[in-house]
């Protein structure tokens, strides 16, 4: 199922770069457009807010009858203060993109693939502010952990640690970037 997943997820990754342009603000219905065009061929609940509470380890994310309430209140304050992602300086965009991420993932609408969904947007919002597309090899492998720790860390309004990790990030895909 991962293969299926990953490869689904490279031909919604290419398609949606060339749907979605630099000024487009991004809503809650377009996350859910991202789920769905990844997943909709494998799963029939792809797109759809999750029905049940989840959790991992022991951390439990919100509770599945607040999401479409959580996923408005995104759209109306993150997504709508952070997209399109054009104009800002470098910090600024590691902040923007830090905190869609976390206020994101905190919330983890889906059954399945908020990780990934996650880091689709970002990608997206990266390409909008000039960034080459985000390399995450290092990020997910490397700096797992620290990664766990900053999303919790985000219940405090605290993103200092996922802007670390993000500024790594994209120092590390203009490196890779580069390299071909």
């Amino acid at each position: 199922m991962d293969q299926v997943e990953a490869k689904a997820l490279a031909i919604a990754m290419d398609a949606l770069i060339q749907e979605y342009d630099t000024e487009r603000q991004f809503t809650a219905a377009d996350v859910c457009h991202m789920h769905k065009l990844w997943l909709g061929d494998i799963y029939e609940w792809a797109g759809q807010y999750r029905q049940v509470n989840i959790s991992k380890g022991d951390f439990s994310f919100a509770m599945a009858n607040r999401v479409p309430e959580l996923m408005e209140k995104y759209s109306q304050e993150q997504l709508a203060k952070y997209t399109p992602c054009i104009g800002l300086d470098r910090q600024a965009v590691v902040k923007a993109l830090s905190e869609v991420h976390v206020e994101f993932e905190l919330i983890h609408p889906f059954r399945e693939g908020n990780g990934r969904v996650g880091r689709i947007l970002i990608t997206l919002m990266a390409l909008q502010a000039g960034l080459p597309l985000l390399n995450y090899d290092l990020f997910v492998e490397e700096y797992k952990e620290e990664y766990f720790s900053a999303i919790r860390e985000g219940l405090d309004r605290n993103y200092t640690r996922m802007e670390q990790l993000f500024t790594k990030l994209i120092e590390n895909s203009f490196a890779s970037s580069q390299a071909y």
